[in-house]
């Protein structure tokens, strides 16, 4: 993941050249259609609340100036985000979710800093159709301890050791920090994966093998296409400066992996 910011968070500009541990987010980076235009089905769910009446999610999110919750007032202030965050204070519009629960079978839980990834309800608020590839220029444990570091405002949902090891960092259900835009970020899992883009011995098979299984399981969830639209690597983000997984990345093999791993169910 060398270089660049990630494009959603409140946070600075990143710097060029650098990799993973040093980029942040903004959440004022656009590039990509609003918040809401992603939501699958017509109205991307529904509550009741307060005396019965019905909030259908995307009116909450892109309509009136204020929403009833609970028999009283909550206000909804300009940009989306902020109108997010109110429509998961609804009792019962979003999954369940427990503590530590994986999506991927076999992955270590290793949480995130909240600070590096914002609470979503995928597919239903935004259609997952990407999975993102990156490098981080670095070890897996470097990884790891900037993942959990509120102060570095970014991270991916999952990260891919050397000798294939997973972590799950972020539910694949919410959003991380990850692209340097928002649109992608918003749509797209992240894999992040442990080495450096100018050292092709750091791309083990192990780590291809265990990488390829953990995107054909992302792509079956979803519904993604296995193919180069749709697994692409972080350096064609649109907007980002960022080089990974860099040229050592073999693309070819990792894709006959993937379409192997869908075709014998080994996700």
């Amino acid at each position: 993941m060398s270089g660049g910011v990630s494009g959603d968070t409140p946070g600075g500009g990143g710097t060029s050249g650098t990799d993973r541990a040093s980029g942040t987010d903004r959440a004022d980076s656009t590039n990509g259609t609003d918040s809401a235009a992603g939501a699958s089905g017509a109205d991307g769910g529904a509550a009741r609340v307060g005396g019965g009446s019905l909030i259908r999610r995307r009116a909450f999110l892109i309509g009136g100036a204020a929403a009833v919750v609970g028999g009283g007032t909550v206000a909804v202030l300009a940009g989306q985000d902020q109108a997010t965050r109110l429509w998961y204070r609804v009792p019962g519009v979003e999954k369940a979710r427990k503590p530590g629960e994986l999506d991927h079978v076999g992955a270590e839980w290793v949480a995130a800093s909240s600070a590096n990834w914002r609470r979503a309800d995928r597919p239903d608020d935004f259609t997952v159709d990407r999975v993102i590839i990156h490098v981080v220029q670095g070890s897996y444990r470097t990884a790891l301890k900037v993942f959990k570091d509120p102060a570095h405002q970014a991270a991916t949902h999952y990260v891919v050791r050397k000798d294939g090891h997973v972590a799950q960092m972020i539910r694949e259900l919410d959003v991380a920090y990850q692209a340097g835009n928002r649109s992608y970020n918003e749509r797209g899992v992240g894999i992040e994966h442990e080495g450096f883009v100018d050292r092709p011995q750091d791309f083990t098979d192990e780590m291809y093998e265990s990488s390829a299984r953990l995107t054909a399981g992302i792509c079956r969830r979803y519904a993604i296409p296995v193919d180069r639209k749709h697994i692409i690597g972080h350096v064609e983000v649109p907007g980002t400066d960022h080089t990974d997984p860099g040229p050592h990345w073999d693309w070819d093999r990792y894709m006959k992996l993937v379409r192997g791993a869908r075709d014998a169910g080994l996700s």
